[in-house]
């Protein structure tokens, strides 16, 4: 190859590698979260993004939830529960994350950069299992409840102030919600239903006096009930116990709702009785995409399998005119729905005043599935910037003085020589960082090692071909023979410990997670720029120097 090829070559490579690490605008193809649709988009593409060691970011640990069931397998579960939530964290859009099982009962989540941690660990952490249930049209729980007021007074729990006695509150309750029957019914035919059927059954009577019927009211459909906020917690202790848990309708489940209903001051949670068999469940579900409806708001449109549509074609068919609950992670999402018609394989979730973000998280975590057991959050640390700053700076001045070193040795050593391997070693490291902005890659800590490494690899191949041409140059050969001998030698052994290193760094990469593959990244980035850097680079730099010097003044080396 000719000098002017070589040069051409090697001011291409600089060029491009230079056009690499600056910051531009590109356009891709991306998902709209409102539409589901994809299209155009461009963003501010920065080169050399930082890892979590470098810029902060958060650090969860999550283990499994036994609190309310013992989980049998917890390896198995592990292991199902970290596919999910690497799903979820690659459509979260974290640059880099680190999600890995560590042992056999933990999950370690890196987030670098993440700008709202609660979202994120609500999202990672979210079980996400979808049921649709039919909302019980018998009033069995009215049938069950003198039987769980008596266990509960076996229990020494006698009568306390509640609702019960609280006209007022039922008064301005009764009020709140005048007009507003959501079941498909008018407020005349509810005030009918009230007229007939007595107190005892008009929207918001209480049913009985007992220490549990006492907490309830009756809601605006068969199958909701209506408790003060304040009482929640009473009514979950009551729900705990063994008695009470088999005193309940067989066949039937009790779910919180998600919303509460009234003021500040007189705030009410809703308590559903379902079906516990659910019509279908969220393991039909092929996609989820967010998306906004004039009428309704955000929504989330979901799309279920042959089988799930046919599935829940055939259910709602029989269900029409009755509720249905729309269950995420045991809590019913908004107010049931009236089955008004057959519903296929396409159906919608209705936010109901949420913002658009929760409905793409929703769809998100839907999209991903479900978890596979529980989870909990044991371990929560948020990395400021400040650790981020100290680990740039350390890392900088290792590097720095590295490189120092390197060129002082070689300058002292090789005199001539080592200058032009000098010029090769800027153009490594300009090389190295274009390569490694040109694959988006992310720079960590360890990433920066592997670049300091790399250069002594660099610097090694320099070695190898310096000491060959000396001598070659003691045998009495000439420079020009003794720079050809020198390279074409040292070629072989630069090549045996080049492509070791990549391998074992390809090995790293494959089998390693997060802060292992980052330096892997880095070094095999360094290891193919300092072989066209000692091979072709410095090569090009003597053949320049013997073009211009006619070969008539000795080498310095």
């Amino acid at each position: 190859m000719s000098l002017r090829n070589r040069l051409i070559i090697i001011g291409v490579l600089i060029v491009a590698s230079i056009w690499a690490l600056f910051p531009r605008s590109v356009t891709e193809r991306v998902r709209d979260p409102q539409t589901g649709a994809m299209k155009d988009t461009t963003r501010r593409r920065v080169p050399l993004k930082k890892g979590l060691d470098l810029q902060g970011g958060m650090h969860l640990a999550l283990e499994v939830d036994e609190s309310k069931q013992a989980v049998a397998n917890k390896t198995e579960a592990i292991d199902r529960a970290l596919k999910v939530i690497r799903t979820r964290i690659d459509e979260f859009g974290v640059s880099e994350p680190v999600v890995q099982k560590v042992g056999t009962e933990r999950i370690i989540v890196e987030l670098p950069g993440i700008d709202d941690p609660k979202r994120a660990e609500e999202l990672v952490k979210k079980s996400a299992f979808l049921q649709f249930q039919i909302t019980d049209e018998t009033r069995a729980l009215d049938k069950a409840l003198p039987r769980i007021d008596a266990i509960l007074r076996e229990r020494g729990i006698g009568r306390d102030k509640g609702l019960g006695g609280d006209t007022a509150g039922s008064t301005a309750l009764t009020q709140l919600f005048a007009g507003a029957d959501t079941s498909g019914k008018t407020s005349a035919d509810s005030s009918a239903k009230s007229d007939t059927a007595g107190n005892d059954t008009s929207l918001f009577a209480t049913a009985t006096e007992g220490p549990f019927s006492q907490l309830l009211r009756q809601g605006q459909m068969a199958g909701e009930y209506l408790v003060e906020k304040k009482d929640k917690s009473t009514v979950d202790s009551y729900l705990s116990f063994p008695e009470v848990i088999a005193a309940l309708p067989p066949g039937k489940v009790l779910r919180w709702g998600t919303e509460e209903d009234g003021e500040a001051v007189r705030a009410y949670r809703t308590l559903y009785v379902l079906d516990a068999r659910p019509i279908i469940t969220g393991e039909s579900l092929i996609d989820a995409q967010p998306n906004t409806s004039p009428a309704e708001g955000n929504i989330v449109q979901f799309e279920l399998n042959r089988a799930g549509g046919t599935k829940f074609r055939r259910e709602t068919a029989r269900h029409i005119g009755d509720n249905m609950a729309i269950v995420l992670d045991d809590m019913v999402t908004g107010q049931p729905p009236v089955i008004q018609s057959t519903i296929g394989a396409k159906g919608q979730i209705t936010m109901k005043g949420k913002p658009l973000q929760a409905a793409q998280d929703l769809a998100l975590v839907l999209r991903a599935g479900a978890l596979p057991v529980p989870l909990k959050v044991v371990e929560i640390r948020t990395i400021g910037p400040s650790l981020g700053e100290d680990s740039i700076r350390q890392g900088i001045s290792a590097g720095l003085l590295g490189v120092a070193l390197v060129i002082l040795i070689m300058l002292v050593y090789y005199r001539f020589s080592g200058f032009l391997a000098v010029c090769g070693l800027i153009f490594y490291g300009i090389t190295t960082l274009g390569i490694l902005a040109g694959f988006d890659a992310v720079l960590t800590l360890p990433g920066l090692a592997g670049f300091v490494l790399s250069i002594g690899m660099a610097v090694d191949a320099n070695f190898l071909i310096f000491e060959r041409i000396r001598e070659e140059l003691v045998s009495g050969k000439t420079v020009r023979r003794a720079i050809d001998e020198g390279f074409d030698h040292a070629w072989s052994a630069i090549v045996d410990t080049h492509v070791t290193t990549a391998l074992t760094a390809a090995i790293l990469y494959q089998f390693g997670t997060g802060p292992v593959r980052g330096f892997a990244v880095a070094l095999l980035a360094g290891l193919a720029a300092s072989m066209v850097s000692a091979i072709f680079v410095v090569r090009t730099l003597f053949l320049l120097w013997l073009h211009r010097s006619r070969s008539a003044q000795p080498l310095s080396i």
